[in-house]
């Protein structure tokens, strides 16, 4: 009897085919010239996607003043002792500054002290997590658990977070009195209390969307996970040493389908956006890569412009791309920084061939199927359960043809207006001093009647003097 040969187990497979997709790209990077006009685009795109700096300043000035606000209140408040501990953590695009178009999207952690030991048991690939106490307890966690006085409910976290931030709203007001927050509907699977500030004419117009998402902090990181991401080539040993001494977050967000079980039902997703924001913020090969004296590279430019390009995809093809999001995007950049490491390789002049680099790595990711989440590689995001396969080979194909035809998509869109409210209406709203209060009927037409007015009655005025 003849002994077959073992066949490669999945992670192995994984391996494989990440060697290959970064070998095709290296190769499709190498072998395309790229046309002028192409180049021109992406580097004029590139400048173009920066956030206004007066956008900024507005934005950071009431999101800010938010949060602070929500803190003191959650700190004070005494119907829910948990919450009192609470501290935020910074998250997202906006505070990696790898924003694109306008601050109008914000992130916040709200990180909920638990007791130190907890056990973590993995309901998927490394995840989703069902989360007990060692033993029961009566600190202000207590209130959280399921009927076994163990498991701590991500629902009722979530629930009670709606609660208080609906309340704190109530006796709120935004700096800015042309525009008031409204707490979202509750989206299905979403981790996260999302509010919308709205101009208090024109509709409700939303300016600023904020995700507020409590968080549980645990010092442990899972079995599945514990390795850390693979960065020792491109950000040094000692950092990935350093990254794996940080704790890990757990937000309340269940698993998608049908039918599940109960754990699934108040399952946690394990977080690492903070430690994104760290490695993307640390980005370079040599610590001092795009410091004030330090030699600059274009990763950041590359990341904001296949973010834009996502974007701009979901919108021309929203059925076919519905499952696309820019975290798919995030993930195949930071393997490609990975695997492409040397700052010399992201040089400023090189950003056309390495945006073009970026968009092939996708599509080979893509092309094959295989999109290894960075910190828990077990999980395949292009999984035929997250990602369909008619959906992965119609973005194949989306983005060949962007490349193909010199990425129309990529093409200057409408200048954005001012984030800040300006509107002739909102400034004399803001003169009369309305102090939040809302005056439909106080409109641009009704001005210009009131100064009409005022004219014919100064005009009479004078005609009368000169009479008498």
């Amino acid at each position: 009897m003849v002994d077959r040969p073992q066949s490669p187990s999945p992670v192995r497979q994984k391996q494989r085919v990440q060697r290959q997709i970064s070998e095709s790209s290296m190769v499709a990077e190498e072998s395309v010239p790229i046309p002028p006009d192409v180049a021109h685009l992406i580097k004029l795109r590139a400048k173009e996607l920066k956030i206004r700096l007066e956008d900024r300043c507005w934005a950071a000035e009431v999101v800010n003043d938010f949060r602070e606000n929500l803190l003191k209140f959650l700190k004070s408040s005494s119907d829910q002792p948990l919450f009192q501990s609470a501290e935020f953590l910074t998250t997202g695009s906006y505070f990696e500054k790898v924003k694109i178009h306008s601050p109008d999207e914000f992130d916040m952690m709200l990180k909920l002290q638990v007791p130190c030991r907890l056990n973590t048991t993995r309901l998927d690939a490394g995840l989703f997590y069902r989360i007990d106490l060692v033993r029961p307890t009566r600190s202000p966690i207590k209130d959280f658990l399921l009927d076994n006085d163990l498991t701590l409910s991500s629902s009722k976290i979530l629930t009670e977070m709606f609660r208080l931030v609906r309340k704190f709203l109530k006796t709120y007001r935004v700096p800015d009195a042309r525009c008031r927050w409204e707490v979202n509907k509750k989206k299905p699977n979403s981790p996260a209390v999302t509010l919308s500030l709205c101009r208090r004419e024109l509709k409700g117009e939303e300016l600023i969307s904020v995700d507020v998402v409590p968080a549980l902090e645990v010092q442990s990181w899972p079995p599945a996970v514990r390795n850390g991401p693979d960065v020792d080539k491109w950000l040094g040993k000692k950092l990935r040493q350093e990254i794996r001494g940080l704790p890990c977050y757990f937000v309340p967000k269940k698993q998608k389908g049908r039918n599940l079980s109960e754990d699934a039902k108040e399952s946690w997703r394990i977080s690492f956006s903070h430690i994104e924001k760290k490695i993307i913020m640390s980005h370079g090969n040599k610590k001092t890569c795009c410091e004030s004296k330090g030699a600059k590279c274009c990763r950041k430019p590359c990341l904001m412009l296949l973010k834009s390009l996502i974007e701009a995809l979901k919108q021309r093809f929203p059925k076919d791309l519905q499952d696309l999001c820019s975290y798919h995007g995030k993930t195949a950049f930071l393997h490609t920084l990975s695997a492409r490491f040397d700052d010399s390789s992201w040089a400023p002049q090189q950003l056309p061939a390495c945006f073009l680099h970026l968009i092939e790595a996708l599509q080979d990711h893509a092309r094959y199927g295989l999109l290894p989440h960075f910190f828990v590689p077990e999980c395949n995001l292009f999984a035929t359960p997250l990602f369909p396969r008619k959906a992965l080979l119609f973005l194949v194909n989306a983005l060949e043809e962007q490349k193909k035809e010199g990425l129309p998509l990529l093409k200057h869109p409408a200048p954005l207006p001012p984030l800040k409210p300006t509107t002739v209406g909102a400034e004399i709203e803001e003169l009369i001093g309305t102090s939040g209060t809302s005056h439909p009927s106080f409109s641009f037409k009704a001005l210009k009647l009131f100064m009409l007015f005022a004219l014919a009655v100064f005009i009479s005025f004078i005609f009368f003097t000169r009479l008498g």
